[in-house]
């Protein structure tokens, strides 16, 4: 698998690069627990958190930045108490960016490669996040009430969910999205979600034409999440201001707030190009070659459960 990976990006001209796992930033993401690994001590003396790396994006963007053109890596990534079915605290990730990319051709991208590799005959198939919410729970995930999302909940009898999610908005969208759209999706071959909301924009940009949603995609399979894709956001003043949005709900759920990656925001300032990128769990894309149940039959040393 990882010998196809390479041959593709051989054959596309995309260099393979490689950056820290362990760094002094880490991501502010107020929905991702991250690993710290002690402290570190500078030239000077003074001592720093040291982080594992949720993904590599921060320091491939500087990459970008500094000219490097279109860039992937194979490398290590680490989410701390993502225990499950599909989930390993520390996990193999595809990551790639392509310069001058925009949201259809990153997803023509993944089709190229993901389809030969998993022995499928047709393109994946692809829909808005609107349209499958739509589809599989009768309510419009950009303009529906939590109102709504809650008689939703209670009308199929989850009363879980109304403890789970309250009036977080956010929280509802990608439960339901979870619960009941995910299982559906991508049963006879890829299956691409697109225009994701704007509060779930990430690191993407929001949409020119629909503010209400981002140039955000996922790609499924056998109802089963491979990877999350962007164009990238490329402004640096908006990005430090959602960095420091999702510090602030960091701060409300009594998370620990890292200091911000000032070096990626000085590589944004400096001018990140216009670009798409993708991270895609290689486990899972094994899970699937295999016919895996879990991610510990494709993991050769899997952390013990409790």
């Amino acid at each position: 698998m990882l010998a196809r990976i390479r041959a593709y990006y051989a054959q596309e001209q995309v260099l393979e690069v490689e950056t820290p796992n362990l760094c002094t930033t880490v991501g502010t993401d107020p929905y991702l627990d991250y690993l710290t690994a002690g402290t570190g001590s500078s030239i000077d003396g003074s001592e720093h958190c040291l982080y594992l790396q949720t993904s590599p994006e921060f320091a491939m963007k500087r990459l970008l930045a500094a000219g490097s053109g279109s860039i992937y890596q194979i490398c290590k990534a680490f989410r701390n108490g993502e225990f499950g079915r599909c989930h390993n605290p520390e996990f193999t990730i595809l990551e790639w960016y392509r310069v001058g990319y925009d949201l259809k051709q990153l997803m023509d991208d993944i089709d190229r490669l993901l389809g030969p590799i998993l022995g499928l005959d047709i393109p994946g198939k692809r829909f808005t996040y609107q349209q499958v919410f739509l589809d599989h729970c009768r309510l419009d995930p950009l303009e529906a009430a939590v109102a709504e999302f809650k008689n939703f909940a209670q009308e199929a009898g989850d009363e879980e969910a109304v403890k789970l999610c309250g009036d977080e908005r956010r929280a509802w969208q990608e439960y339901l999205f979870t619960t009941r759209v995910q299982p559906a999706l991508g049963q006879d071959g890829l299956c691409f979600v697109h225009d994701y909301p704007a509060n779930q924009c990430a690191l993407a940009q929001i949409k020119p034409n629909d503010s209400r949603v981002a140039e955000r995609m996922e790609v499924f399979c056998q109802g089963m999440e491979l990877g999350n894709g962007y164009r990238e956001l490329v402004c640096p003043i908006e990005q430090r201001e959602r960095f420091e949005t999702e510090l602030e709900v960091r701060r409300s759920k009594g998370k620990d707030c890292p200091a911000l990656d000032e070096r990626f925001l000085l590589a944004l300032d400096a001018g990140l190009p216009s670009c798409s990128g993708v991270a895609i769990g290689l486990d899972r894309v094994l899970m699937l070659l295999v016919g895996a149940e879990s991610i510990d039959e494709v993991m050769g040393f899997s952390l013990p459960r409790a």
